[in-house]
């Protein structure tokens, strides 16, 4: 009798798709077999690329003549540790009653890469037909449908040409150029920083994150504070009054002069002070009254580098602490696919998002997100999402945002404290899109003396709206990472609370035209600012925005949406840097900063090969293997493009030893 073989990319995933098949067959060694179904799986990576010395011997030396290394025939080789369960797989797939095989890896580039190689390496019975399950979460309703609806594995050929072309590229660039810049700087480097040896490590992804890094740094450091002089008007009448500040305009005496450090302020106190007393005893009209109402809708659902930059602010954990926490959240059904770079929804899901809002509302039993279903049910909130921000198909690739499913709530009791909190983070986000906005009233006040401007305006929030799920409320594990100082940004945020509330009050009294007393003039001292350091939350969005920093306007079109990295493997290489020793984590406050070590790694490849740390190259390449992927190039012309790349680079740098 025939049957069904099904791979999952570790034996978990393997145990869910069993329960949604109703395969309920004792465990053999290495799979599952019932009447029409068997069921294995890989232990992650069970084929990896072989290393030069493989191919040749002498390749295991690191010699300038014997770069640089591209074969024309690749070679790949079983992983030692897990030769075992390769064996069972493709026996499994050799079988001749198999009649179809599914490929039920990771729904992402990376999964299809360890599947095709197993398939690659394993030379399945070529009677089978090869089909691909591609699923958004771990319920047994979407297994089912993901199986059911399993298309021809050709379809997603171009998805596996561009994980080959990544794998390719990131191994050609690292052991290249790695291993010619340890062979030019390698014996200076070590020298510099007292070992007897030394290699330099890097990387088409890594080496411009490592950049990024350093040169945040060095503007921190380089940094002069530069004081400056701002002037404050306190105007009103009798016990009432409110502030406003001073600004420059094309009217002004001090248009365009050179005593200004900015619109705002003066270079030095004497001139603040000299302005002060030209404006004593002159009279103060309200020339502009501006009453707005805003609003401001929730946010968009998370992906993964949000959820992580999220994640990293609230519990000071790393990306890749949070990643695997998502996962497992994920593989225990309650959340939808991690590995995502979307923040909206599909339609098709839209249309069905009710089943999401009413799993959670019978099966989550957390006293406050109760409370939040009940106010949606009873206020009569809108579950349609169709028309909103918060779908669109069009900026969807593999998967849609991270939310939860609504089930897997069996398994949410035995979660430890600090995956319930990141579930329950990320619920708040999905419900939060369901609220009305915040409303606020806002007034803009201009107040002139004698051509010169005072402005000010005033805002408080009306209607919560989303915010009574998003408002900030500190979990147990942030409260014991607070420091000094944030609780005294905590008190002047309350302080400017209450100032703007009084302000709006007596605002709210004022008419365009109306004169009013100048009650004091004051000097506010102000300063500039260094950057702030990235945290480990922070890199992942940068490295997922990187395409912005691109100052050619052109190319940063041409190459929009094109991080550095995907969010399969951004938290992975900000893990390699620390473990290399290029940068430090602070434990405590995830703040990055270079090592010594780091800094000189970035200053050799600044002089050879300055475009490994600009997010142009990197971000391009990504781009390109994206195209690869929606098969509007063609895989040789990508490789074309790398080997012309490697050699040109070559052929520079050899020059200059």
């Amino acid at each position: 009798m025939s049957k069904k073989l099904l791979i999952t990319e570790k034996p978990s995933v393997a145990m869910e798709f069993a329960k949604a098949l109703k395969i309920t067959t004792n465990r053999k060694n290495g799979y599952l077999e019932s009447e029409n179904w068997i069921i294995t799986w890989c232990v992650g990576h069970l084929v990896t690329m072989s290393y030069p010395e493989k191919y040749d011997e002498k390749l295991k030396l690191w010699r300038l003549e014997t770069l640089p290394f591209i074969p024309e025939e690749w070679k790949y080789e079983i992983i030692p540790a897990v030769q075992n369960q390769f064996n069972i797989v493709k026996e499994l797939m050799q079988r001749e009653d198999i009649e179809e095989i599914y490929n039920a890896g990771d729904s992402g580039r990376e999964g299809e890469y360890i599947q095709r190689l197993v398939f690659m390496m394993a030379k399945p019975n070529p009677k089978a037909k090869m089909k691909r399950v591609w699923i958004d979460s771990q319920t047994e309703e979407e297994i089912t449908r993901g199986i059911r609806e399993a298309k021809d594995l050709s379809e997603y050929d171009s998805l596996s040409d561009s994980a080959y072309l990544r794998a390719k590229e990131d191994y050609l660039i690292g052991i290249n150029f790695s291993r010619l810049l340890s062979i030019i700087y390698g014996r200076k480097l070590a020298q510099s920083i007292h070992e007897d040896r030394a290699s330099i490590s890097v990387g088409r992804v890594m080496t411009c994150v490592l950049g990024m890094i350093v040169q945040r740094e060095r503007e921190i450091r380089n940094f002069v504070k530069t004081k400056y002089y701002k002037i404050v008007g306190e105007f009103g009448q009798e016990n009432a009054s409110f502030k406003a500040e001073w600004k420059v305009n094309e009217k002004s005496k001090m248009y365009e002069s050179s005593k200004l450090y900015n619109e705002t302020g003066f270079k030095k106190e004497e001139d603040a002070k000299g302005f002060i007393t030209s404006l004593t005893g002159k009279q103060a009209t309200i020339t502009e009254l501006k009453k707005s109402k805003q609003k401001e809708n929730a946010p968009l659902l998370f992906n993964l580098a949000e959820i992580q930059n999220e994640c990293t602010k609230r519990f000071k954990i790393k990306p890749d602490e949070t990643l695997e926490i998502i996962q497992n959240l994920y593989e225990k059904k309650l959340v939808t696919y991690p590995r995502t770079d979307a923040r909206v929804l599909s339609t098709a899901v839209a249309k069905e998002i009710s089943k999401n809002l009413n799993g959670i509302a019978r099966g989550f039993k957390d006293e406050e997100i109760q409370t939040y279903i009940k106010k949606m049910v009873d206020e009569k909130y809108a579950t349609n999402l169709i028309k909103t921000k918060y779908v669109n198909d069009s900026k969807i690739t593999d998967h849609y945002a991270i939310t939860p499913t609504g089930q897997g709530y069996e398994n949410y009791n035995q979660l430890p404290n600090l995956q319930k909190e990141i579930y329950k983070v990320i619920v708040k986000r999905f419900l939060a899109i369901f609220y009305p906005p915040a409303e606020y009233n806002k007034i803009q006040v201009t107040v002139n003396i004698e051509d010169e401007t005072f402005y000010c305006s005033g805002k408080v929030c009306i209607k919560q709206g989303f915010l009574e799920i998003l408002k900030p409320k500190s979990t147990e594990k942030e409260k014991s990472v607070e420091t000094e100082n944030s609780e005294n940004d905590k008190n002047k945020k309350e302080e400017n609370k209450k100032q703007e509330d009084n302000n709006l009050e007596i605002l709210k009294t004022l008419k365009k035209g109306q004169k009013i007393e100048v009650k004091n003039f004051e000097i506010k001292d102000a300063e500039t600012s260094p950057p702030t350091r990235y945290n480990s939350g922070s890199i992942i969005l940068a490295m997922e925005n990187a395409g912005k920093l691109i100052e050619e306007e052109e190319l940063r079109e041409q190459i929009k949406g094109a991080g550095i990295g995907t969010s399969a493997t951004r938290a992975e290489i900000m893990k390699k840097l620390e473990k290399i020793q290029y940068i430090e984590i602070n434990g405590k406050t995830q703040i990055i900063t270079p090592t010594d070590k780091g800094e000189r790694i970035y200053d050799i490849v600044f002089r050879s090969m300055p475009d490994m740390l600009n997010p142009k190259l990197t971000a391009s390449w990504e781009k390109g293997l994206d195209m690869v992927a929606k098969k509007e190039i063609k895989p040789e012309e990508f490789m074309v493009k790398l080997k012309n790349y490697i050699h040109t680079k070559f052929d520079k740098l050899v020059v200059k030893m």
